[in-house]
């Protein structure tokens, strides 16, 4: 292999692989570095020596005793058995606190830079467009973008150039290849009447783009959920919620062709997006938990736009994940992040595709969707999704059986109906040695231990933008 241990630095993407170099008798492996895709590897007592990979833990542990999470942004080498870290960008130590002043402009053009990236594919693609801020910017890019590679291929058709096999198109308008390209979709999913299919119906007729907006009913997720949890393999309470919907959905879009979609992930924890993070006491605090939840990507999010998809065998890129992109957006001045009086959650995000004072350019998103509060997915696809979760984990667990919980979960005990309600199914799937690799989403600086945005008390505060 060229590069040897360093190969995976000279890649751009998501990608968790193993390669045998047959010259040497090596194996080595290597995640990327958020851990977008997953990974896993295990060791049995009755092969010592040996050690396996693979992309989900049903492959592993009829085979392994032991499973770990393959770390994000670590290489394994067979000659020594140990795991480097091969990733390490200058923010990583949350000790390092930026104090880079925010540049709007270079933000945003890091972002479209992202996206831009992400629309090089020669399947039919999408976009996931809750109507939220981060799914609703990444549509406007991707909208942006499609139109100029569809300008550019009929340029490229009437002088009949373009020879390459990808598509896409790069920052100099050069396409690098030639396509027909369709309208482009986006797609939604949510109780009716749900406040973010509402958003994103607006959206969608503010980009132009084809949107497909699918509805589900509480029974419909309900029916879902051993399925759900059988496909995740965790039983967090938040990724659970959320990726009821999101499954669903992703079976109604691989039943229409579509085979990539873009989505939203990972914006919350760049610029602490999440209500708790009003609470941060000072910017050390609040850089040290956007630090955090970017490292624990793998355990949550990531784990839930991958294995969502992937299970239907739909494919879901994040642009704000992207290694230069992350390079800018955790290098800013975490006092410019920050949530106070006249600055709504995320700004710098937000003043970033404000084009209020850029009267030649188009807006991106109308104004009211540009600066609308956060919903987290599992209350914005409807908040009768988790009062009727909840409703049904009081009929299945009852309060005998809360004071009573498994003696194989040792310290990891649910501490609502919910959550044990999730466990007792995971382990009809899963074996407790599974268990090591479920982290659990809870907010800090708070005493809620409910995921729910609702249960943050900012959740209906008003806001009003200012610079």
């Amino acid at each position: 292999m060229q590069y040897g241990l360093d190969a995976p630095k000279h890649l751009d993407g998501m990608f968790s692989w193993v390669l045998f170099d047959r010259k040497q008798n090596r194996v080595i492996a290597a995640r990327d570095p958020i851990g977008i895709t997953s990974f896993y590897l295990g060791w049995s007592s009755e092969t010592p020596g040996a050690v396996y990979f693979a992309s989900e833990l049903k492959s592993l542990h009829p085979i392994c005793d032991k499973i770990e999470a393959f770390p994000p942004g670590h290489v394994y080498d067979s000659n020594t058995g140990a795991l480097t870290r091969y990733f390490q960008p200058s923010w990583w130590d949350p000790a390092n606190v930026p104090s880079t002043p925010v540049d709007y402009l270079t933000l945003r053009h890091s972002l479209e830079k992202a996206v831009r990236k992400r629309l090089m594919a020669e399947v039919p693609y999408g976009v996931l467009l809750s109507g939220g801020l981060d799914s609703s910017l990444v549509a406007a890019i991707a909208q942006r973008e499609t139109l100029r590679m569809q300008d550019a291929t009929k340029a490229a058709i009437q002088n009949q150039t373009g020879v390459s096999d990808l598509v896409g198109i790069d920052d100099s308008n050069e396409l690098s290849t030639v396509t027909t390209l369709q309208q482009l979709h986006s797609f939604s999913i949510g109780l009716p009447g749900a406040p973010d299919t509402e958003a994103a119906l607006e959206v969608a007729r503010f980009l132009g783009t084809k949107h497909h907006a699918f509805t589900f009913t509480v029974e419909d997720g309900l029916n879902a959920l051993s399925d759900v949890i059988y496909h995740l393999e965790t039983y967090d309470v938040t990724t659970i919620r959320a990726s009821t919907p999101m499954y669903l959905l992703s079976r109604k879009i691989k039943a229409m062709g579509v085979k990539m979609v873009l989505s939203g992930e990972g914006s919350d924890e760049i610029f602490g997006g999440y209500l708790y993070f009003h609470a941060a006491p000072n910017r050390e605090e609040f850089h040290k938990e956007t630090v955090r939840r970017v490292k624990n990507l793998h355990l949550a999010d990531c784990l839930r736009a991958n294995k969502s998809t992937s299970a239907w065998g739909l494919e879901a890129r994040v642009p704000f994940l992207d290694k230069e992109f992350l390079e800018t957006s955790m290098k800013i001045d975490p006092a410019d992040k920050m949530i106070t009086e006249g600055r709504i959650e995320k700004y710098v995000l937000r003043k970033a595709f404000d084009t209020t004072d850029e009267p030649d350019n188009t807006p991106y998103l109308p104004e009211k969707i540009l600066w609308r509060q956060k919903e987290q997915f599992s209350d914005g696809v409807g908040y009768s999704w988790i009062d009727g979760l909840k409703d049904a984990a009081e009929e299945h667990v009852t309060d005998e059986m809360m004071k009573n919980p498994k003696p194989e979960w040792g310290s990891d005990v649910p501490d609502t109906k919910e959550a044990y309600w999730y466990r007792t199914m995971f382990d009809e799937h899963f074996p407790a040695s599974c268990a090591g690799t479920v982290e659990r989403w809870t907010p800090t600086w708070s005493k809620q231990t409910d995921p729910s945005g609702r249960a943050i008390a900012t959740h209906n505060a008003k806001y009003k933008s200012v610079e």
